[in-house]
């Protein structure tokens, strides 16, 4: 009898895990993954060119992005970004990059430049034009704070970062070619005039508030869904390289910020944002990096597409 009550109680609650599970998935995360699915298939038809989304994606990057980043670090309490977990995502950052660095130099035998930007591809998340939209969805403004740090770190220390390397590696060059470039990046114009204010405790005027708003809705969607068409023009078997730093991406990165995160500051309150964000699929960055300096894409571009699709399942589970 035990037994049978025990049996049926378990049931019970495997049902409202994956009912919760699935809530998640369909509720929060499908909709913000169907824009981009969207955007693959008309690609994939012709119905979108990718002439229009690359000019659809240069808009979202000087107009939207900023508009969507600058009211979150303008009205960002700074005082409160805790700098221990920013660290700890920081470091396991680091360690993942390196890792995945050397996978594709010494396991898959990739050039340089190329096994650069996929362990880049391990790293840098679409944070915040994907996860950013579903964790509001799912968490809501008590999502804000740990997102928009991550956000900024992002955006400002690995970003430029990965544009000075690559600056450096390709072309020889001081670092002033690469500073001019990265101080010429709306995003990050945006990051910095957004922190600036919030640090001076200045308050925006409401009529640029009303704008950025307005126009910063249009962000996550309008990027999201040229990301789809420019990727539809990618193969869809997975090779051994794409399989393997899809594993890293979706895997040992998560399992590397939960686990640091519990081995350096245990029972933080940003710890399940943390490690969400870490689930999520790779950014466009090292994509766009890879047009940008003549680096092989095949191989990003599917690690892209596969994490895209992959982490729907890891994500409404961790969510």
């Amino acid at each position: 009898m035990n037994f049978l009550v025990c049996k049926r109680t378990v049931g019970r609650v495997t049902n409202r895990k994956t009912a919760a599970l699935l809530s998640v998935l369909i509720n929060s995360i499908l909709p913000v993954f169907a824009i981009l699915a969207l955007g693959f298939l008309m690609g994939r038809t012709k119905t979108a060119s990718v002439d229009e989304a690359r000019a659809l994606n240069r808009i979202s990057f000087l107009v939207l992005q900023p508009a969507l980043i600058f009211p979150l670090m303008a009205t960002a309490d700074f005082a409160q970004f805790d700098l221990m977990a920013i660290a700890v995502y920081a470091l396991c950052e680091v360690i993942a990059f390196l890792i995945g660095f050397w996978v594709a130099r010494h396991v898959f035998k990739r050039e340089r430049l190329e096994a650069f930007l996929l362990g880049m591809s391990v790293v840098f998340v679409n944070s915040l034009l994907y996860i950013w939209p579903i964790s509001y969805l799912i968490y809501g403004e008590i999502a804000a704070l740990p997102i928009t740090a991550i956000v900024a770190w992002d955006a400002s220390i690995s970003f430029g970062f990965f544009i000075i390397a690559m600056e450096l590696m390709t072309r020889g060059q001081s670092e002033v070619s690469a500073t001019r470039r990265i101080a010429g990046n709306p995003i990050l114009i945006s990051i910095v005039a957004g922190a600036l204010i919030s640090a001076m405790g200045l308050s925006v005027a409401a009529p640029i508030l009303t704008f950025t708003d307005f126009a910063g809705k249009a962000a996550a969607p309008c990027t999201l869904f040229a990301l789809g068409v420019i990727l539809s023009q990618a193969a869809l078997k997975p090779s051994g390289t794409v399989i393997g730093f899809a594993a890293l991406k979706l895997l040992l990165f998560p399992a590397l910020v939960w686990g640091g995160m519990t081995l350096f500051s245990p029972a933080n309150a940003w710890t399940p944002l943390f490690s969400l964000n870490a689930a999520g699929p790779s950014g466009a960055m090292a994509f766009s990096l890879a047009l940008l300096y003549g680096v092989r894409t095949d191989a990003i571009a599917q690690v892209i597409i596969w994490t895209s699709v992959l982490s729907l399942v890891s994500l409404a589970y961790l969510a």
